[in-house]
């Protein structure tokens, strides 16, 4: 078997292992919580955006060494490398390197937060998803044992505390760092 040769990291990598953001993709039991909440969601009246669900493990390798690098959290050349993964961090210049890691962390869209992307999340497990929700005014909404809570507070957004203990009825539980990854919701918040 013939090993590929290996490849500067850069853009070229971006739209290799494709996630989803399908809700479809995520594992039974946590799909169903999902399409419940974002069903109660919308029928209060608020816009979910979903950007991501199930991610594979060699696209969580790229998200987690590129913002590493890209962040100077790690030098380009300590880069734990993968043998199913033929990528150079490493260019032979760290200016190269960082800037080649950085277009990527910029595609991903990840340079915001203020975590390291996993190598193992529960994304890769399909029990994750990163969703936008939005309303104005009060979100009359339904708990997933049928009562009704009325959310009068600020932020009209995923951030919202009530909306939090709102989406952990449905076993759908808000990122327990916060601010640090807006988007994400998990079968246990991490």
């Amino acid at each position: 078997m013939t090993i590929p040769e290996p490849e500067l990291s850069g853009m070229a990598w971006v739209e290799r292992y494709p996630a989803s953001a399908s809700i479809s993709e995520l594992e039974p039991t946590f799909q169903a919580n999902v399409r419940a909440f974002v069903e109660a969601l919308k029928a209060a009246g608020a816009t979910v955006r979903v950007a991501s669900t199930y991610r594979p493990e060699k696209r969580a390798y790229l998200f987690h060494w590129s913002y590493l690098i890209a962040k100077k959290k790690v030098k380009p050349n300590k880069a734990v490398l993968r043998p199913d993964i033929h990528i150079l961090w490493d260019h032979g210049n760290d200016e190269k390197s960082i800037s080649a890691a950085r277009a990527m962390a910029q595609y991903f869209e990840i340079l915001h937060l203020g975590t390291i992307p996993a190598l193992r999340t529960r994304h890769t497990m399909r029990q994750a998803i990163d969703m936008s929700i939005t309303w104005s005014g009060d979100l009359i909404i339904t708990n997933n044992d049928s009562s009704i809570i009325t959310i009068k507070t600020t932020p009209r957004t995923g951030m919202n505390k009530e909306l939090h203990a709102v989406g952990a009825t449905y076993n759908v539980v808000k990122f327990k760092l916060g601010s640090k990854d807006k988007p994400h919701w998990s079968v246990d918040g991490r």
